[in-house]
């Protein structure tokens, strides 16, 4: 029902930026909750940034803050993470996810996101 593709990932040196996109394939993509985690090889997946239904509402992993940003535009069923200053330990397979709700709240919790995509590599050499 719902397909998620991630798209931007690639090399960068450290302090560079790379925008990630979530194509979002499905019926009402502005009732889903959306969220992008993160793992690194032998890390378990971890919750990187977080939006509600429109954007109203973000919140950010704490060692992502002031440095990455993220953002929907539900005309065209697409997430964005803007990733800048970025450094080494950043580098991991960047997953979206979906979450269904009736309400327009940021979600955090791995086991409540429904849909997830395949993922992209993002790597920052130092």
């Amino acid at each position: 029902q719902v397909q998620l593709v991630e798209s931007g990932g690639g090399l960068v040196q450290a302090g560079g930026s790379l925008r990630l996109s979530c194509q979002f394939s499905g019926r009402t993509f502005s009732s889903y909750v959306m969220g992008w985690f993160r793992q690194a090889p032998g890390k378990e997946r971890e919750f990187v940034a977080g939006i509600d239904w429109n954007g109203g509402s973000t919140y950010l992993a704490d060692f992502v803050k002031g440095r990455f940003t993220i953002s929907r535009e539900n005309a065209k069923n697409t997430m964005y993470l803007q990733m800048n200053s970025l450094k080494p330990e950043d580098t991991a397979v960047y997953y979206c996810a979906a979450a269904r709700s009736i309400r327009a709240v940021v979600v955090r919790r791995k086991s409540e996101f429904d849909y997830w995509g395949q993922g992209t590599q993002v790597t920052v050499s130092s």
